[in-house]
Protein backbone atom coordinates (compact mmCIF):
# COMPACT_ATOMS: atom_id res chain seq x y z
CA UNK A 1 0.00 0.00 0.00
CA UNK A 2 1.28 3.17 -0.70
CA UNK A 3 1.99 5.32 2.46
CA UNK A 4 3.71 8.80 2.10
CA UNK A 5 7.14 9.27 3.42
CA UNK A 6 7.44 12.19 4.81
CA UNK A 7 4.86 14.59 6.62
CA UNK A 8 3.03 17.09 4.09
CA UNK A 9 3.14 20.76 5.78
CA UNK A 10 -0.25 22.68 6.13
CA UNK A 11 0.68 25.11 3.99
CA UNK A 12 0.81 22.15 1.12
CA UNK A 13 -2.07 20.77 2.00
CA UNK A 14 -3.96 24.00 2.47
CA UNK A 15 -2.63 25.41 -0.83
CA UNK A 16 -3.62 21.82 -2.63
CA UNK A 17 -7.18 22.07 -0.81
CA UNK A 18 -7.64 26.42 -1.08
CA UNK A 19 -8.83 25.82 -5.32
CA UNK A 20 -12.04 24.15 -3.93
CA UNK A 21 -13.64 26.03 -1.69
CA UNK A 22 -13.95 29.57 -3.46
CA UNK A 23 -17.25 31.54 -3.38
CA UNK A 24 -19.10 32.18 -6.73
CA UNK A 25 -20.96 35.21 -7.11
CA UNK A 26 -24.96 35.51 -6.47
CA UNK A 27 -26.38 35.25 -9.54
CA UNK A 28 -28.02 39.15 -10.26
CA UNK A 29 -30.76 39.76 -12.37
CA UNK A 30 -32.72 42.77 -13.51
CA UNK A 31 -36.01 43.33 -11.70
CA UNK A 32 -38.16 43.29 -14.53
CA UNK A 33 -40.93 46.27 -13.00
CA UNK A 34 -37.75 48.65 -12.29
CA UNK A 35 -34.67 47.53 -13.73
CA UNK A 36 -32.59 47.19 -10.14
CA UNK A 37 -30.40 44.29 -9.88
CA UNK A 38 -31.37 41.47 -7.34
CA UNK A 39 -31.03 37.81 -6.05
CA UNK A 40 -32.90 35.72 -8.81
CA UNK A 41 -36.24 34.79 -7.04
CA UNK A 42 -36.35 37.01 -4.33
CA UNK A 43 -38.62 39.76 -3.47
CA UNK A 44 -36.64 43.13 -5.14
CA UNK A 45 -36.42 45.25 -2.34
CA UNK A 46 -36.41 48.86 -4.69
CA UNK A 47 -40.10 48.41 -5.33
CA UNK A 48 -41.33 45.08 -3.47
CA UNK A 49 -42.55 43.13 -6.84
CA UNK A 50 -41.87 39.39 -7.20
CA UNK A 51 -43.53 37.44 -10.00
CA UNK A 52 -45.30 40.92 -11.61
CA UNK A 53 -47.43 41.09 -7.81
CA UNK A 54 -46.92 43.62 -5.39
CA UNK A 55 -45.41 41.52 -2.22
CA UNK A 56 -44.20 43.79 0.34
CA UNK A 57 -44.61 48.27 0.69
CA UNK A 58 -41.29 49.85 0.20
CA UNK A 59 -41.29 53.35 2.19
CA UNK A 60 -40.22 56.42 -0.23
CA UNK A 61 -37.28 58.56 1.54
Amino acid sequence: MAVPKRKSSQSRRDKRRSSTWKLAQPGLVKCPNCGALIKAHHVCPECGMYDGKKVIEVKED
